[in-house]
């Protein structure tokens, strides 16, 4: 029987969004299905796993896996995928993963898509496509002569749906890999915010060079704390020194496709375009009408985002009061 393989990302005990939009997918397919997951507490998600249909599962919680390091990692995961020869293998377009599993598709020889937006199966084939262009067209994906087919999804593309299959996984214990690396992470210094990261989150506001100063961004994290969302900026905001890389929305930052996406004087520029198109819907505020972004927009308000912020704060308040 096929299989698909999934790289199962999960923060505390709990899996990450996008791995349950694919194990979502996955269980509309007749293959088996499996997982890999690395990392301190890799355990703790085996039973989740197993509520969504996961037959079998390849863990570590070995010290080579507490920080990603992409020669640990690439090594492991690859060896894993070639004794299995599962037809598909499928993560979520992260920043690990993409910089991961291209590393992977060299070593064992196969091919492997990333950003993609549009993943469903009929019986053991599945049906891909990817926006090109800076998401101007997007593209049906054809793997020719690869044994094993890797697919990375955008999270929050595909629906979530609670699983009627549920099963005991088998579990297979992985060691890290005894190789002399050429890379050693020493540490890894986190970040102070506890939202979650821009990838995963259903509601982004963010801003742009409108906001005029760095202080200003506190009336979009008044906003993202009323509506338990996650900050995002444009480029020019982050050239500034106004806020880290790690908020980047764009072409050159990060892809996200939140439910809402809220853009604050942010004028349109297609590399920020690029990042973001894939909202569900988008507010865009801006005093001027003739603003790009205001084209790619589901509603636009056109005024001074230091006085309208204020008041959509305070109504949003009102409305989740009741």
């Amino acid at each position: 029987m096929s299989s698909i393989m999934i790289f199962a990302e999960f923060a505390g005990s709990q899996l990450k969004k996008g791995t349950l939009e694919l194990l979502t997918a996955a269980r509309k397919s007749n293959m088996k299905i499996q997982a890999v997951v690395v990392g301190p507490k890799s355990k703790d998600v085996v039973s989740a796993l197993g509520q969504n249909g996961v037959e079998q599962v390849f863990l570590s919680e070995s010290p080579g896996f507490s920080a990603y390091n992409s020669e640990t990692f690439s090594f492991a995961i690859s060896e894993v995928i070639k004794k299995q020869a599962p037809k598909y293998v499928l993560a979520s377009s992260s920043m690990m993963a993409r910089d991961l599993f291209p590393r992977i598709a060299a070593k064992i020889s196969c091919g492997v898509v990333s950003d993609c937006t549009e993943l469903s199966f009929s019986g053991d084939t599945a049906a891909v496509r990817k926006p090109l262009y800076s998401g101007k067209c997007t593209a049906s994906v054809a793997f020719e002569n690869a044994q094993t087919q890797i697919v990375l999804m955008r999270a929050n593309q595909l629906p979530v749906e609670t699983s009627s299959k549920s099963v005991t996984p088998v579990v297979t214990e992985m060691d890290a890999p005894k190789t002399d690396l050429k890379t050693l992470v020493k540490e890894i210094v986190a970040g102070t915010s506890n939202k979650l990261d821009l990838t995963e989150a259903s509601i982004i506001v963010s801003g742009g060079r409108g906001m005029k100063d760095a202080e200003s961004f506190m009336l979009l994290n008044d906003l993202a704390d009323t509506l338990g969302a996650t900050v995002g900026a444009s480029r020019a905001v982050v050239d500034a020194g106004w806020v880290p890389h790690s908020m980047q929305v764009g072409q050159t930052g990060k892809t996200v496709a939140p439910v809402l996406y809220i853009a604050c004087g942010i004028s349109g520029a297609i590399q920020h375009l690029a990042g973001m198109s894939g909202s569900k819907v988008i507010v865009a505020i801006n005093k001027d009408s003739n603003a790009p972004i205001f084209q790619k927009a589901t509603y636009g308000i056109v005024g001074d985002v230091f006085e309208v912020l204020p008041l959509l704060n305070l109504e949003f308040k009102k409305l989740l009061q009741h």
